[in-house]
């Protein structure tokens, strides 16, 4: 293991070789919101105690040894999301069930086109 992630203070920035955040000049890729999104979920669990970013970094170790961290931040931060889920059904937190139901209702909220008029007035 890494030492830094030991680190009471660890943080994602931490997460050294192949599971390293995508970054472009020092800056972090997401290329959808929703690998946004992920990656906060992930940080204010870790921030809140649910589990230390070692047990995160073990996790997405292992995502990417099974499926490989692949070149695009799509690919990365799919594996990122699955760690993520590992993590929460693992150690209780949330079943496989509930992640899929909360991602339903997510999608059923947020289904509507967000470049659509939305019935302004065109004056």
């Amino acid at each position: 293991m890494n030492p830094a992630l030991d680190a009471p203070n660890a943080r994602p920035a931490d997460l050294p070789g192949d599971l390293a955040l995508p970054r472009s000049n020092g800056e972090l890729i997401f290329a959808e919101p929703w690998q946004a999104r992920a990656f906060g979920i992930a940080a204010a669990l870790n921030e809140s105690g649910a589990y230390p970013w070692r047990d995160f970094h073990a996790s997405l170790a292992r995502e990417i040894a099974a499926n490989g961290s692949g070149d695009a931040a799509d690919h990365y931060y799919a594996r990122w999301l699955a760690a993520l889920e590992s993590l929460l059904a693992e150690r209780g937190i949330l079943s496989p069930s509930d992640i899929d139901a909360r991602a339903s209702q997510h999608a059923a909220a947020n289904s509507h086109d967000d470049h659509n008029n939305h019935n302004h007035d065109s004056r």
